[in-house]
């Protein structure tokens, strides 16, 4: 006994020992300390006056000082344009904005105190993670040691009671307060002097309640890296065999002697039938037959009364047309200006009618062409040279003279059409180019909506825009073909074979010069892209190819290996080429570079070179006179030249469009009457007669009165080139090889 109240007393004092320590701690911090400490701050808050600081007065003092800040950032630059591909021209760039991000990182979580935390952990039956106890201040902390010291004095008072009843299980209680403490500790509180503290059973629950909120269900994590991989094995069912008996069929036997005649009647009675069904499918073949045969009769003649109504359409059309216009008329055929007979050496064009159509007027004419075998029908191609501003439509529309109202025919096709060409001996066959490289060819005669040939495929086209087209003479098989040249630098040739179209490569226009290193170190031959092209009028087998480096290039279709001759002719793309109809050897060249030049066959340099102050867009060789050519320009106007007259200059200038909202594009010389026909961007082609002087025949001497027209301009020519050829004294003129013979 002695010894365990002993140890009793001990226990106790112990606990008085704590409670005290524990109790003056308290007191002390919410005393005394807390005072020493505020007047320490309030003395660190005194204001120290400088010595050099103004004195002011208190209107100064109470006076309001404005200051504005602004979001304003002047490093910002506001006239900062950038250029635009959709629109074409420089934009304004947008201004940026004041914020700068430092950092972006996409995440997806959530705050657990958050709408849609609480919503997911309800949807998933999980519970989320506590949050972690809140981080008091001191002076918080304090307040709560002091709480917990008052509690333990109490509790001590209520122990000093039942002392006696506990001293004999006060080990065993001793342990598990300690494995109490231990389980529910609290944090920023010594865990041993508070658990030994609260000894008594009324402080119990409040300690299991936080150990029992950190021991509720908590969110599992899934461990992505442990992967167990299961595998099941099926039952594999058994194999059984499942047999079954039918009934056999009825048997029956049959005897009887096959003899010749027995055979020769079944095959007759079998072949009397065959012949029965045979009569009832050929009546009822004759019955549709003869129900299809009216049906396309009638359709047939439906079919024709409606092309004769329309040719009597037509007719009536262009009488009403040339009742209309019958002073124009007159002028196409009779008009001959007075005025040149006191103009010596120029002449004057006077406009006749204007060609167009409803729907081609935002395109630009990009070849006109007359029919060999018409010589009042003409074929206009409408497209559009600018490669910005390409149309979706493309129209292909033959005019004639008798009606310029509306054209005889119409073909419509996906992309803008760049040129064209009719056949020589065929003038129904009419073969286009179009700007997407495809090639086509149509039936003047029959539909005009679908092609009768048209290029198919990548391999079967040009790679890009096709620029001129020429048929070409038949082969020895008969089949019809013609040649095309392309801005990718080929020039290709076309067969109509029976169902489509056959193409071969006659010649790749590389540049002579023009071997440079490729990106792997090897030599790469660069091309030049083709512009036009001109066969000779003599000598089917050689052409002349127009380049956009300004070269021109003397071709054979027989071989493609090298050029027979280069002529360095402009200084940019060559636009057009013709050859004299008098003198094969000589043709004439126009190009962007403002300049039309003259050359002859095989001489590296031109006669004649003329300047007409803008681009030029077609040039033409009149078809009457071997020193008359005229050529358009993009300031909207006609020259022709006669170098028989003058040899430096036009003798007529004349204005067709406006210089500034238009431009002349393509020209073509009428082959029996004396008239021209040019075309511009505004879709219009208009008609022009030259006057006298323009068009003047060579007269033949007295003595020579026999000589046709022919030979006495095929020796004007020669004249005149024989003073262009005059070499100075001494020099002798080396022999040129040319096509043919001069």
């Amino acid at each position: 006994m002695p010894d365990t109240k002993s140890k009793g007393d001990g226990k106790q004092n112990r606990g008085k020992i704590r409670t005290s320590k524990s109790k003056g701690d308290g007191g002390g911090g919410g005393g005394g300390g807390d005072a020493d400490d505020f007047d320490a701050w309030m003395k660190s808050r005194q204001l120290l006056k400088p010595d050099d600081q103004l004195d002011l007065t208190e209107a100064e003092l109470a006076e309001e000082v404005t200051k504005v800040l602004t979001p304003t950032n002047t490093n910002v630059v506001h006239n900062l344009v950038v250029f635009s591909f959709k629109e074409g021209e420089f934009v304004p760039a947008p201004l940026p904005g004041n914020t700068v991000t430092l950092i972006s990182f996409p995440g997806n979580s959530l705050h657990v105190d958050s709408e849609e935390a609480r919503r997911q952990a309800e949807e998933t039956d999980d519970v989320a993670y506590p949050l972690p106890m809140p981080n008091y201040s001191l002076v918080e902390q304090r307040d709560a040691e002091l709480v917990e010291g008052e509690e333990g004095e109490e509790a001590e008072a209520d122990d000093d009671d039942k002392l006696e009843d506990k001293n004999a299980l006060g080990g065993e209680e001793e342990e598990g307060e300690e494995e109490e403490d231990e389980a529910g500790g609290k944090s920023g509180v010594d865990g041993e002097e508070d658990g030994e503290a609260a000894g008594p059973d009324d402080d119990e629950p409040s300690e299991a309640q936080p150990a029992a909120a950190t021991t509720s269900k908590k969110r599992k994590l899934i461990n992505q890296f442990n992967y167990c991989e299961r595998a099941a094995l099926t039952f594999t069912l058994p194999k059984r065999s499942v047999d079954t008996q039918t009934i056999p069929p009825p048997r029956s036997q049959f005897g009887a002697n096959v003899l010749q005649w027995v055979i020769y009647d079944s095959y007759l009675a079998d072949f009397e039938e065959q012949q029965k069904d045979n009569r009832r499918d050929d009546s009822r073949t004759v019955k549709r037959g003869m129900r299809q045969k009216k049906f396309k009769d009638k359709s047939a003649m439906a079919e024709q009364l409606n092309k004769k109504y329309l040719k009597c359409w037509q007719i009536l059309e262009r009488m009403i047309n040339q009742n209309i216009y019958d002073d124009i008329a007159n002028d196409y055929r009779y008009w001959e200006d007075p005025a040149d007979e006191f103009r010596e050496g120029e002449g004057n064009l006077l406009p006749l009618w204007k060609f167009q159509y409803e729907k081609t007027k935002k395109m630009s004419v990009t070849d006109i062409l007359f029919n060999p075998s018409y010589y009042d029908l003409f074929a206009v191609c409408f497209g559009s040279h600018d490669f910005m501003k390409q149309t979706n439509e493309g129209y292909l529309c033959l005019f004639t003279v008798k009606n310029p109202s509306f054209p005889d025919y119409i073909i419509q096709t996906d992309c803008g059409v760049m040129c064209c060409d009719i056949h020589p001996t065929y003038p129904f066959l009419v073969v286009i180019g179009l700007y997407d490289g495809n090639v086509a060819v149509y039936n003047l005669r029959g539909d005009c909506k679908q092609p009768l040939y048209v290029s198919r495929g990548v391999n079967c086209k040009h790679g890009e825009c096709v620029w001129q087209l020429k048929w070409g003479p038949d082969m020895t098989d008969g089949e019809i073909n013609f040649y095309s040249v392309s801005s990718d630098g080929r020039v290709f040739n076309w067969i109509l074979m029976q169902n489509k179209l056959w193409v071969t490569t006659i010649i790749t226009l590389y540049l002579e010069d023009g071997l440079v290193d490729g990106p792997d170190g090897t030599k790469v031959s660069l091309k030049s892209g083709g512009c036009c092209m001109k066969f000779h009028p003599v000598d089917p087998k050689i052409f002349l190819v127009g380049t956009e480096c300004g070269y021109i290039y003397k071709c054979s279709t027989a071989f493609s290996s090298k050029y027979l001759m280069t002529y360095n002719a402009h200084n940019m793309s060559v636009y057009r080429i013709d050859f004299n109809r008098f003198n094969s050897n000589i043709f004439v060249s126009c190009g962007g570079d403002w300049r039309v030049k003259v050359w002859e066959d095989m001489r590296a340099d031109p006669l004649f070179i003329f300047d007409l102050g803008s681009a030029v867009g077609d040039v033409k060789w009149a078809p009457y006179s071997s020193t008359v050519f005229a050529a358009v320009t993009t300031e909207g106007k006609v020259h022709v030249f006669d170098l028989n007259v003058n040899k430096y200059k036009a003798i007529c200038i004349q204005a067709v469009v406006p210089k500034r909202k238009n431009k002349l594009t393509r020209l073509a010389f009428n082959e029996k009457l004396h008239f021209i026909v040019v075309g511009d961007e505004k879709g219009v082609t208009t008609s022009l007669k030259l006057s006298p002087n323009l068009r003047v025949m060579v007269k033949p001497p007295k003595k020579q009165l026999y000589l046709d027209q022919t030979t006495l301009q095929i020796s004007k020519l020669e004249k005149l080139l024989s003073l262009v050829r005059e070499l100075p004294e001494g020099n002798i003129e080396p022999d040129t090889a040319t096509t043919v013979r001069s």
